[in-house]
């Protein structure tokens, strides 16, 4: 069994070596994959013949989907009527992440727990709302945008420049939506789902701002851990009824051909949840938590998603809390160098867990070639433990204008219960 991998971050980099554990490392395959991949190769990964062309040569028998733009693309679709299958839903299921605005009316029709909101197409039209409501709301372009398409907002100026930043890039006749804010924890849950089932992962918490104190702009991830502390079965069984078991309701009702991962981005609030978004592939850097504390065969599970047999698969985790910090290049998520060399990677304890995401080799030199750099994930019995032992390795490596959130893990929960 041969597989390919679709992307070149810390997420391909963890889906990549967790698929390696049975399939061994010859024969899992990374698209175009990063300096710190091993059995990498350029090809374009929005080009769906060079991709079968690359995997008919390397006698590919499954792909795997990292991000979400080939499945907005339609790349479950181009591969339908042909030999290699492809893990992800197809291009109307991708819709769930790729429109904003299907979302949400999907979760209104199928009566998932969610934030009022209001459809709009022209940034003069929304300009009474935002009065209304003192500009505390969500604003939310309607595609995709890399993680820089939402606004939360806590006052009119903000919410008004928010809109001044739509216009600035897609002029005023923009699909957008507006929703109320819901102030709470933050929590993803991933699963799996072969279309009749959804199972899934441990609860796990991203951390996107820049900053410490989760202040600065919106990234693509600086950190996170998993489990979550707090996350009691009570509110477990009220995501699984409010959220994820209409979810699934809706996804058979359409039709979908969905076959692959699904992420709930969830706010909790005074124990109650709510759908903030869908992702139909794996978050990064929750992949870099969650996958390691997942004892099952990656394949086993991806398999029985393409059978139809999910429910015969049983989830198994490993006790211990895990937890990656993510070391970025100064002036990110803005203009940034690249090229610089890393310095420290052979210094790192063998029980910590180093995933590239912005990486290339040059004469054997490992330098950095992105925004996001490196994962650094720590394992511990305790959470604290965790954060400790990742630090600890943290501070090893150097690389210039190095940064880092120094907070992973340390947010307070206000809302969830001990």
């Amino acid at each position: 069994m041969k597989i390919t991998i679709i992307g070149s971050g810390g997420r391909e980099h963890t889906l990549a070596w967790k698929f390696a554990q049975t399939l061994t490392w010859e024969n899992v395959f990374t698209i175009p994959g990063n300096g710190g991949i091993p059995n990498s190769h350029f090809v374009d990964t929005n080009n769906f013949t060079e991709i079968e062309t690359f995997c008919k040569k390397n006698e590919i028998d499954l792909i795997f989907v990292g991000p979400e733009q080939p499945l907005a693309n339609g790349i479950v679709n181009f591969f339908e009527d042909k030999d290699i299958k492809v893990f992800g839903p197809d291009k109307e299921a991708a819709k769930l992440e790729a429109s904003k605005i299907f979302a949400k009316q999907f979760m209104q029709k199928y009566g998932v727990a969610t934030a009022d909101f209001q459809i709009f197409n022209n940034i003069e039209d929304a300009k009474n709302i935002i009065e209304e409501k003192n500009g505390n709301l969500v604003i939310k372009f309607d595609g995709l945008a890399a993680g820089k398409g939402v606004f939360v907002c806590s006052s009119v100026n903000e919410a008004n420049s928010a809109l001044q930043e739509l216009e600035k890039i897609y002029g005023k006749n923009v699909n957008f939506l507006i929703e109320d804010k819901i102030s709470g924890d933050e929590i993803s849950i991933i699963g799996f789902t072969d279309g009749n089932t959804i199972k899934l992962l441990q609860t796990s918490q991203d951390h996107k701002q820049l900053l410490d104190g989760d202040k600065g702009p919106n990234t693509g991830g600086m950190g996170a851990y998993s489990p979550v502390p707090g996350i009691i079965k009570k509110l477990i069984q009220k995501i699984n009824d409010k959220i994820v078991s209409p979810t699934l309701k809706g996804i058979k009702a359409e039709n979908f051909n969905y076959k692959g991962v699904i992420y709930f981005g969830i706010m909790v609030k005074n124990n109650e949840a709510y759908l903030l978004e869908y992702n139909v592939r794996f978050g990064d850097p929750e992949t870099e938590v969650l996958l390691p504390a997942l004892k099952n065969d990656l394949y086993e599970i991806v398999n029985a998603c393409l059978s139809g047999e999910l429910k015969n698969i049983n989830f198994e985790f490993e006790e211990d809390y895990f937890a990656d910090v993510v070391l970025v290049s100064g002036g990110y998520p803005k203009k940034y160098n690249k090229g610089y060399v890393i310095n420290g990677l052979e210094n790192i304890s063998e029980n910590t867990l180093i995933f590239h995401a912005g990486t290339k080799t040059e004469a054997g030199v490992m330098l950095t070639n992105g925004g996001r750099v490196l994962n650094v994930t720590g394992r511990g019995k305790t959470l604290n433990k965790a954060l400790d032992n990742a630090y600890k390795e943290v501070n090893k490596i150097y690389f210039k204008k190095m940064f880092f959130r120094e907070d992973i893990g340390k947010r307070v929960n206000k809302y969830l219960k001990k």
